[in-house]
């Protein structure tokens, strides 16, 4: 288990956060990593814990007769209450912190509100008192405990306990604090978590609705997109791994609602082959096509180009990224893949991704690339007007567009000449 003093940068990146009201993608990496790890380490340290405090008994009269195993038991104890503590003191009043604890992350095989129910397992009173009742336990019979020492396998044990000594808590006033702190955490937990499902509920209703409505008088009915099979096969052959499809289809009433000309972000996987030279493998990229790593209403998925492109205009941008660092923009992007889409377009939140969040979780801080995050509407979110100037600003390059101006594709010069046009226009 990890000390304070080996976590200098984690509660770096924890105190900004609660300064700034969010985790950047590189931070929240950094803090889940070590949480996971710890979860890790606490599993299996309670599973220790189980199977001694069944063979030590439950209570004094069996304890005097185990007393090695009591040792042993009381050890763990000690620690686990020693990390959790140190958890929930760091978390519980740091909104920020505590609530993303909080989120499921499947990748590491962390569960939604972990962190809530280690706080409550320090919190319960039975958990409370079975603890005391080994402190004093442990205090009256000092003496036996450390004549364990000369045991070669208790050694270590007894030494442990020594070093855990001043931070053996006995008072049964600060349980009662710590139970009340809980419950009152609880509470506010429980009406966050519903006001949230309610607008989530509303939001993703209305969200499911405009995404299948399109504007009446833009396009005649039937009309194809402008963006042909010709031009997908053009585009496909001058494009490569991690660049970013920006796209628009002129009659979505979305477009309404989002700022700007180009309302949505895909990120270009390419093909098995170009992913596997830059060491980054996944079950889902089959031989012998191209695909996208795209957020949409059914979630984050890996989608095949056709499905992606079949809109009227695109943009592609290049990253100023290469090898290793490119390689690892898309694992870390790859790894959201089969989350929900975010009908409340909260960036705060890594349990579900809007398009544009794919592009910032998987690229912000590799190499020169920065993201910041813009107050709009009342969210902190980034639209995909905002992420082209974000992204053009830290070194992407506009390398090709199709279906602007009634042209096909258009590359180099002529291609960041027709993205002017779209801002003018």
């Amino acid at each position: 288990m990890p000390v304070r003093e080996e976590l200098g940068r984690e509660l770096q990146c924890v105190e900004a956060a609660q300064a700034r009201g969010y985790f950047l993608p590189d931070e929240e990496e950094l803090v889940r990593l070590r949480y996971s790890q710890y979860l890790g380490l606490r599993a299996a340290l309670g599973e220790t814990l189980a199977m001694l405090a069944e063979r030590s008994g439950w209570h004094d009269a069996e304890w005097k007769g185990r007393l090695p195993y009591f040792t042993a038991a009381f050890a763990a104890a000690c620690v686990l209450m020693r990390v959790d503590r140190f958890l929930v003191e760091l978390a519980a009043e740091r909104p920020v912190v505590w609530k993303k604890l909080d989120e499921a992350d499947p990748r590491a095989g962390v569960p939604r509100k972990s962190f809530t129910e280690i706080y409550k397992a320090v919190s319960a009173p039975v958990n409370l008192r079975r603890f005391l009742s080994a402190a004093d336990f442990y205090q009256e019979n000092r003496e036996g405990v450390f004549a364990l020492g000369t045991v070669p396998v208790l050694a270590p044990v007894v030494e442990l306990l020594r070093s855990e000594e001043a931070r053996i808590e006995r008072r049964r006033r600060d349980a009662v604090k710590r139970l009340v702190a809980y419950r009152w955490f609880s509470f506010l937990r429980r009406n966050r978590s519903a006001w949230k499902k309610v607008m989530f509920g509303l939001f993703e209703v209305s969200g499911r609705a405009v995404a299948e409505l399109r504007q009446p008088g833009v396009k005649p009915r039937g009309a194809p997109k402008r963006v042909t099979a010709d031009l997908l096969e053009g585009v496909l052959a001058q494009v490569r791994p991690g660049d970013v499809f920006v796209t628009r289809h002129d009659d979505a009433l979305s477009n309404l609602f989002l700022p700007g000309f180009w309302p949505h972000a895909a990120l270009f996987l390419g093909s098995h082959e170009a992913l596997g030279a830059l060491g980054v493998d996944h079950p889902k990229l089959t031989a012998g096509g191209c695909w996208f790593l795209e957020s949409k209403k059914d979630g984050v998925r890996v989608r095949p180009a056709a499905e992606t492109l079949a809109v009227d205009a695109f943009l592609v941008m290049r990253p100023p990224l290469d090898g290793p660092v490119l390689g690892e923009g898309l694992r870390r992007a790859l790894g959201h893949e089969g989350k929900g889409y975010d009908f409340l377009f909260d960036f705060r939140t890594a349990d579900r991704l809007v398009c544009t969040e794919v592009v910032y979780r998987g690229f912000h801080a590799c190499g020169p690339v920065r993201f910041e995050l813009r107050d709009v509407g009342g969210r902190l979110c980034l639209p995909a007007e905002e992420l082209l100037d974000q992204a053009l600003a830290c070194g992407f390059r506009i390398i090709a567009t199709g279906g602007l101006e009634e042209r096909g594709l258009v590359t180099g010069h002529e291609a960041e000449a027709a993205f002017r046009r779209t801002r003018m226009a």
